[in-house]
């Protein structure tokens, strides 16, 4: 195999990577969008995160006791 095939081979591995991470990125992007607008997560309390790092800060999401009011709800 000469130099310049696998060069081509390589150009073209690259361009089949870079459009596959561009799908995978808005295919991410779209599902954000989404279920922030159904109403299943709001990421807007996430951005908080960063700023409001002190022990004494509410909690975003207290998922224990969601938990236990689901498994409770199944019974």
């Amino acid at each position: 195999m000469s130099i310049e095939t696998m060069r081509e081979l390589q150009a073209y591995g690259f361009f089949i990577l870079l459009v596959f991470m561009v799908v995978v990125l808005y295919s991410y992007w779209f599902h954000l969008k989404r279920s922030e607008k159904t109403g299943r997560r709001d990421y807007e309390k996430y951005s908080r995160l960063a700023l409001d790092d002190s022990i004494s800060d509410d909690i975003v999401e207290n998922t224990y006791d969601d938990d236990r009011a689901n498994r409770s709800k199944e019974k």
